[in-house]
């Protein structure tokens, strides 16, 4: 099991990403990843629902606390949770441990920065799903750890 996410581990460290501001930015806790994207939000937006389509993974909710503030008459910067997962993984999340089904859908937090960049902000499914010390759970995660590299990797073209 260590093996497996050494190699893990190993090959998130060779995959060309933008890398995570988070130890800049005592805002985010210590396990949040933190891309500063210097691209326009939805221009972004666009680019990382494109970019998680294309790794196979679906969109299976979005929230959007920007749209619920608009209704009530306030204007904030633009935001999105972005949820992400795929149908294969759930049913082997689920197989593994049903209580890690609290954890799905993976998330990806889009946020719009003063100067109309977009930040994104996630934390790697090794991460979320290693409280359940699963071996099964943590080789999926590593895998998913993978296809999130992938997707940020994609969406800062």
């Amino acid at each position: 099991m260590r093996i497996v996410m050494m190699v893990v581990c190993g090959l998130l460290m060779t995959m060309p990403v933008a890398l995570p501001v988070a130890a800049e930015n005592p805002a985010y806790p210590k396990d949040v990843q933190v891309v500063e994207t210097g691209q326009p939000f939805l221009a972004y937006l666009d680019k990382l629902k494109t970019a998680i389509g294309a790794n196979k993974m679906g969109i299976v909710g979005l929230a959007c606390a920007t749209c619920g503030a608009r209704n009530i008459g306030i204007t904030i910067p633009e935001n999105r949770v972005v949820m992400i997962f795929n149908p294969h993984f759930a049913v082997r999340m689920l197989k593994a441990s049903v209580p890690a089904g609290v954890e799905a859908p993976l998330r990806l937090y889009l946020a719009e920065q003063a100067d109309g960049t977009a930040v994104l902000s996630y934390k790697w499914a090794s991460q979320v799903f290693a409280p359940y010390g699963n071996a099964d759970l943590d080789i999926m995660a590593g895998e998913l750890d993978l296809i999130i590299t992938a997707i940020v990797a994609a969406a800062a073209k």
